[in-house]
């Protein structure tokens, strides 16, 4: 058992290490050649942040590969196959719950890490990126990157899930945290300016976190920023 266990989580660490760098690798590339020399002079920030990233990679990797092994040697969670378990309307509805909880879980602990005790002891780390760039996605002290790590392995035992839409809960939280640390906006604005895109975080919404710090907690939506009064808007410089 313990062996099985053991290659599961190696597994998904390798393929949580392999995602990031290919993500954060790809939109690298397009920041140089849509902002040439934005990376210029970051080398030994950029080597830091490929560091602290491929740490977290195995702290997301184990309870993950955990999870993965209980599912599919014992069902233990409630992610399912058969497109007919849940009526078809569900499909899109489970990874906005997913989302929706991850987004929630996310705001609060990031308030929290922003206390002066809390965020030299987690969060300084992911702050040292400066600017940020897309290989600070998950440029995590160790402690920080547990908070996150825990979060989808939690919500597959609470909330039904097809495998594949868990699939794109994992796409979306892999492409808004790279492209939401790129320092700049590479969604059109009539996006990011439309009603919906006022409820929407990219770039351009945590770029100004990156610049105040006591604003836009957010990771997904805005909801909890505006709900809160901590949504100050979006960064110019984006």
């Amino acid at each position: 058992m313990w062996t099985a266990i053991t290659l599961s989580a190696a597994a998904m660490t390798a393929i949580v290490a392999l995602r990031y760098l290919a993500s954060s690798g790809f939109f690298a590339l397009v920041t140089n050649r849509v902002r040439p020399g934005y990376h210029a002079k970051l080398g030994a920030q950029i080597r830091r942040e490929l560091s602290w990233s491929l740490a977290s990679a195995a702290i997301y990797g184990v309870p993950a590969g955990v999870v993965a092994w209980g599912w599919k040697e014992h069902g233990w969670t409630r992610i399912y196959t058969d497109w007919q378990a849940y009526p078809l309307w569900y499909l899109p509805v489970a990874p906005l719950l997913f989302l929706f909880a991850h987004d929630t879980w996310f705001y609060w602990t990031h308030r929290v890490m922003h206390r002066p005790r809390w965020f030299r002891a987690m969060h300084a780390v992911h702050h040292a990126s400066r600017p940020p760039t897309a290989w600070a996605a998950m440029s995590f002290h160790p402690w920080e990157a547990l908070t996150g790590a825990i979060v989808i392995p939690a919500l597959v035992f609470l909330i039904p899930i097809h495998v594949a839409m868990l699939g794109v809960v994992l796409m979306v939280m892999t492409v808004m945290g790279v492209t939401n640390h790129m320092g700049w906006e590479m969604f059109p604005r009539t996006l990011v300016h439309s009603r919906l895109g006022s409820w929407l975080i990219t770039a351009s919404h945590h770029q100004r976190h990156h610049e105040e710090y006591k604003c836009n907690y957010g990771l997904y939506f805005r909801f909890w920023d505006r709900l809160c009064r901590t949504d100050r808007g979006l960064s110019p410089n984006a």
